[in-house]
């Protein structure tokens, strides 16, 4: 094994150890509600905490709702109805056939929404799930109320080109007794399926997606994106997408009604962690 690999594995688990330990000391809340959403043909699990204005939370690639959101859940549930979903064979979720696709999984969010009987909501969305989430913003304008994109990319060249050649030649086998197979069978309704998830993820971590800079454009609702400045994102393309949504202007034009947020000493686990910084700029943005 490279010896590339070998950091990237060994950093993998550590952030995630400390993932689980910040989850340990977050403060626990049950939620009101919880079960599965018949959607396009499989089971989704979500959760639902709080009451208010509706806002949706969509976990990162190969996480559960406790290892994404355990921390904000607590606090934005104080005056939100906060539904968290974990999508397609992750956490709760069924390990499903059907292949992997960002369209797919947005028409999920779609579905669990009506199954929910809600109208519309506010997204937010972490990695994977800020992907999914600018796909369903593109798909469903009429539902969607605000957007918020934490260390993601809408297209496969918004990550740098070490970001997306990591699992070139990975092997499954690298991933076992790792603390994320501990989170998997923690939550996974068949620990069997353990293999064939990680497979499935590596096919669709190799497949590029864009969901189209014309479709970004035309994203009427405001939009919040934060960024760590090391984590993995391309700036160049982060500020090519933040001009689409009308940012980056001057004191000589109107503020415009999105926002980009660049967190100082920050990579991409880690500014997940950063709890009371992404909540300031969360609830300001959702006033």
């Amino acid at each position: 094994m490279k010896k590339s690999k070998i950091y990237f594995l060994q950093s993998m688990t550590l952030v995630v150890i400390m993932l689980i330990a910040s989850v340990v000391k977050a403060q626990q809340t049950k939620p009101i509600s919880s079960g599965y959403a018949p959607v396009n043909g499989i089971k989704v699990y979500y959760e639902v905490h709080g009451e208010g204005k509706p806002i949706i939370l969509l976990h990162g690639a190969f996480y559960t709702i406790e290892l994404n959101w355990s921390q904000l859940i607590p606090e934005l549930s104080k005056t939100r109805k906060v539904i968290a979903i974990e999508m397609q064979g992750h956490g709760h979720s069924p390990f499903s056939e059907r292949k992997l696709s960002i369209t797919a999984l947005a028409s999920d969010v779609a579905k669990v929404m009506d199954y929910l009987k809600i109208d519309s909501a506010d997204v937010a969305g972490y990695s994977m799930g800020g992907s999914v989430a600018y796909q369903f913003a593109a798909d469903y304008p009429n539902r969607l109320r605000k957007l918020i994109i934490i260390s993601s990319t809408y297209k496969s060249d918004g990550w740098l080109p070490v970001v997306n050649s990591a699992f070139d030649n990975f092997k499954l086998e690298f991933f076992d007794n790792t603390p994320l197979q501990t989170a998997y069978d923690a939550a996974a309704p068949d620990k069997t399926k353990w293999r064939k998830f990680l497979k499935q993820m590596f096919d669709f971590a190799k497949e590029p997606f864009n969901v189209g800079d014309s479709h970004i454009a035309k994203i009427k609702a405001p939009v919040l994106i934060i960024s760590g400045d090391n984590d993995g994102l391309d700036k160049i393309e982060l500020m090519k997408t933040y001009k689409l949504l009308g940012g980056g202007v001057s004191d000589l034009q109107p503020m415009p009604k999105s926002q980009l947020a660049i967190v100082p000493s920050q990579g991409h686990v880690s500014l997940m962690m950063q709890t009371q910084t992404l909540l300031s700029y969360m609830t300001n943005f959702l006033k």
